[in-house]
This record gives structure tokens, C-alpha cells and sequence, in this order.
């Protein structure tokens, strides 16, 4: 039986990481000081500033030492995370999720030591191999549904590439009709298809959710989120949903409650 707090560990990291990435909409304000950050009294750190305890507020330079990029632990992920960084350059064309976006997939995975992943849109497999890197630690399996025959074949060239090939399986074909075929548990259920589809899959799917696993959805946004979707992860008790990044992509965590 899995750990209990390692759901609210994995919310705790999904709240932080919206506060850290967010976008955010400020209003204009005057011009930056070319004065040093250091020699600034309280109060003139320029625009954008936030307060923290017990001192004068971070400046754009200064947070910017909170952010990281992925390091390597060891070869094999330093394999998958070369991979990554080679196919970002495309990551518009291919309509791929955003880096922070892919961090917080494989946080979540791991934490929540997720054993089966069942993921709706491949595309070029970016996002899948976000997964794998945690698949590999939590011995676990991705399952990604692809309708486009091409990018099917770009995705099974890319986790060959990445030495992932025994962890992702791309199944290519309409996910709706596709995803009759799963079975059960799921762990960690991925949305980045169809968005007018999101509901059917999430009808299709949530029985075979195990208590204590996720829903994830990307584009959760005012601009392109089904409203049917979000009412349905929103209004049913069954289940717990947050919003992260919500200034930005949007991204959709729901919580089947056990």
C-alpha cells in the first residue's frame, strides 16, 4: 500500500512550482535603476519585486538564482535529458509542453511512485520522456497514444535515441477508440490531445484511475480548456483539482481521492 503523504508532497510540489513559474501580469512601472541590486535601500528593488521575511524584496536578478536547469544524476539520464535538449528547438512546431511543464510531469511520476502512465497525444515524445525519467527509477511503463502515423514513428525514434524504448510504448491510431483497450490501474492519466476530447477520455479512463492517482491536463487556460472538462474535474466530490501555471499553459492536476 503506498505512503498516504506522498500525494500531499506531490501537491505541495505542484503549488510550488506555480508560484515559482507563473506568469504574471504586472502593471508598468517605472524604469529599472542602474544601481547595483545590493545598494538599493528597502523599498527600490524595481519593478516586479516581491517582499520576503525578514528583508527588503528579491529583484528580477536575484530570483532568478531559485531557477535550475536539469542535472544528471547519472549516464543513463543524461542520455534522456540530451535528447530533450534536442528536440526543444521544434517544441512550437510540435506543440510540445514547455521545459517547467515537463519537470513538474516527472516530479509528480516519481513522487508519487507512479508504476503505469497512460498518456493522451505523443506528439514527438518530449513529454513522454519527461515520464520515462522517472519511470526508469519507479520500474513503471508509458503508455502514449499518437493519431498521426508520422509523429508516431518521431517518438519511437526518440525514446530508441534516448534508451527508453522498453519503458514507452507508442500506440498509434484515434485514442478514443484506442484507450478501450487499457487496463487498469492507472497511476498518472496525461491530457494533451484533442482538447474537446478531454471529457470522453476523461469518462473513458477515470474508472480504471486508481484511488490516490492523477489526472493531469494540460492547457487548462481560459483560451483553450474544454468548460465541460474543467466542470467535470471541478464539481465532482470524488475529486480534488488544482491549477498550476495558470497564467501561462495551464496545467490541470486532479486528485482521485481514495
Amino acid at each position: 500500500m503506498r505512503n498516504k503523504p506522498i500525494l500531499a508532497i506531490a501537491a505541495m510540489v505542484a503549488l510550488a512550482v506555480s508560484m515559482a513559474f507563473g506568469a504574471e501580469e504586472k502593471a508598468p512601472g517605472p524604469a529599472p535603476s542602474s544601481q547595483p541590486a545590493a545598494q538599493r535601500g528597502p523599498g527600490r528593488q524595481g519593478p516586479g519585486a516581491r517582499p520576503r521575511p525578514g528583508g527588503p524584496a528579491l529583484g528580477a536578478a536575484e530570483e532568478s538564482f531559485f531557477l535550475s536547469e536539469p542535472m544528471a544524476k547519472d549516464d543513463a539520464e543524461k542520455k534522456i535529458l540530451d535528447v530533450l535538449t534536442a528536440l526543444e528547438p521544434q517544441g512550437r512546431r510540435m506543440m510540445n509542453v514547455p521545459r517547467e511543464d515537463g519537470r513538474l510531469l516527472r516530479v509528480l511520476t516519481e513522487a508519487l511512485g507512479a508504476k503505469q502512465v497512460v498518456e493522451i497525444g505523443t506528439s514527438d515524445g518530449y513529454s513522454g520522456l519527461w515520464f520515462c525519467l522517472a519511470l526508469r527509477t519507479t520500474g513503471g511503463k508509458l503508455m502514449t497514444h499518437e493519431i498521426d502515423p508520422q509523429r508516431a514513428a518521431l517518438a519511437r525514434e526518440n525514446f530508441q535515441r534516448a534508451g527508453v524504448g522498453d519503458i514507452a510504448t507508442v500506440v498509434e491510431g484515434d485514442a478514443h477508440e484506442k484507450v478501450k483497450d487499457l487496463k487498469g490501474p492507472i497511476d498518472i492519466l496525461f491530457l494533451d490531445a484533442d482538447k474537446e476530447g478531454y471529457l470522453d477520455y476523461l469518462n473513458k479512463l477515470l474508472p480504471l484511475v486508481r484511488p490516490g492517482g492523477l489526472i493531469i491536463a494540460h492547457n487548462i487556460n481560459p483560451r483553450m480548456a474544454d468548460p465541460r472538462y474543467v466542470e467535470a474535474i471541478t464539481k465532482n466530490p470524488d475529486l480534488e483539482s488544482i491549477l498550476v501555471n495558470s497564467q501561462a499553459t495551464g496545467v490541470g492536476v486532479t486528485l482521485k481521492k481514495r
